[in-house]
C-alpha cells in the first residue's frame, strides 16, 4: 500500500503531494548527474595543483568567500561553488519525495541519505584543506563520493520502480556472483586510490612538501592490477552466465566494455609516467566501472509495482 503524505506537513513546506513519480524520477537523475560530475570537478583541482588555491575554509583566504582572480584559486573555488549546485539537487530530491502524489518511505530515506553524505563531504572537504592535503583524507573524500553515487543510483532505481518486493531476474547462482562482483569492486576502487595517494599529484602547486601515502607506487599499482584481473574474471564468468538473458547479457556487456577500457587506460596512464590528463580520464573511468556495476546489481532485482 502506498503511503501518503502529511498534509498539513506539506502545507508548512508549502508543497503538495502532486509530484507525479516521472517529475521525481528526473529529479533523482538530476542528483546522480551532479554528483558524478562533482568527483570530476574535483580530480581538476587535484590534477592542476590547485588544492591549496584557497588555503582557507570556509572561506578561501583572508576571510574572503569570493577567490582572487588567480588560476588556482578560481579552479578550487568554482568545485566548491559546484558543491552547493549539488547541495541543490539533493534538497530538491528529499523535497520532491515529500510532495509525491504517492508518498514512500524508502524514497525520502534513501534521499536524506544524499543530504546526510553531501554534508559530510563538506565537512571533510574542510578537513583536507586544513590538513595541507592530508594523502588520508584525500583518499576517503572520493570513496564517500563513491558512496553517494550509488545512494544516488539506488534513489533513482527505486524512484523507477514500483516499490515492492524485488524479484530477481536471473538464477540463484548468478546473483550470487552478481553480489560477489559488486563487493569487490570497491576493493578495486581502494586499491586505486592507494596508487593514487602514493603517486605524484598531491593536489598542490610546487608540491615537495606536500605528503603522500607511505606505499611504493610500483608495489601499490601492482596489487591494484590483481584486483582489476580478478574482478575482470569475475565479471566475464557472470557475462557467460547470463548470456541467454537478453537484458542481463546488454547490460553485462557494458559493464566489460567499460571495465576494459578502464583497464587498458590504467596500463597506458602507468607506463607514460601518469599524465595528468590521462589520470582525469582515469578517474572518470573509475566512476564509470562503479555506475555500471551497480547499475547492473539494481537492474537484476527489480522491485514489483505495489
Amino acid at each position: 500500500m502506498a503511503i501518503v503524505a502529511d498534509r498539513p506537513r506539506l502545507r508548512r513546506f508549502g508543497l503538495r503531494h502532486r509530484l507525479s513519480r516521472a517529475a521525481y524520477r528526473r529529479i533523482t537523475l538530476v542528483a546522480l548527474f551532479a554528483l558524478s560530475t562533482i568527483v570530476l570537478t574535483g580530480a581538476a583541482v587535484r590534477l592542476t595543483g590547485s588544492g591549496l588555491g584557497c588555503e582557507d575554509w570556509p572561506t578561501c583566504s583572508d576571510n574572503r568567500v569570493v577567490a582572487p582572480l588567480e588560476y588556482h584559486a578560481m579552479i578550487e573555488f568554482v568545485n566548491r561553488v559546484f558543491t552547493g549546485v549539488v547541495s541543490l539537487s539533493v534538497i530538491l530530491a528529499v523535497l520532491g519525495s515529500l510532495a509525491l502524489r504517492e508518498r514512500r518511505r524508502d524514497l525520502t530515506r534513501w534521499s536524506w541519505g544524499l543530504v546526510a553524505g553531501v554534508v559530510g563531504q563538506i565537512v571533510l572537504g574542510g578537513l583536507v584543506v586544513l590538513s595541507h592535503l592530508s594523502p588520508w583524507l584525500v583518499l576517503w573524500h572520493f570513496a564517500l563520493s563513491m558512496v553517494l553515487v550509488w545512494n544516488a543510483m539506488v534513489l533513482y532505481h527505486r524512484a523507477s520502480h514500483g516499490g515492492g518486493p524485488p524479484a530477481p531476474d536471473i538464477d540463484s547462482r548468478s546473483v550470487l556472483v552478481t553480489r560477489i562482483v559488486s563487493a569487490t569492486v570497491p576493493a578495486l576502487l581502494f586499491t586505486g586510490m592507494l596508487v593514487t595517494g602514493s603517486g605524484p599529484h598531491s593536489g598542490a602547486h610546487g608540491d615537495d612538501l606536500i605528503e603522500r601515502l607511505p606505499f611504493s607506487v610500483h608495489s601499490a599499482a601492482r596489487v591494484h592490477g590483481i584486483a582489476m584481473i580478478t574482478v575482470l574474471s569475475l565479471t566475464i564468468y557472470l557475462a557467460w552466465r547470463v548470456r541467454m538473458n537478453e537484458a542481463a547479457r546488454t547490460d553485462i556487456t557494458t559493464v566489460l566494455v567499460v571495465m576494459v577500457s578502464q583497464g587498458a587506460l590504467g596500463y597506458v596512464q602507468y607506463l607514460s609516467d601518469v599524465p595528468p590528463g590521462l589520470v582525469a580520464f582515469h578517474i572518470l573511468g573509475a566512476t564509470a566501472v562503479w555506475v555500471a556495476v551497480v547499475r547492473f546489481h539494481l537492474r537484476r532485482f527489480t522491485e514489483l509495482p505495489r
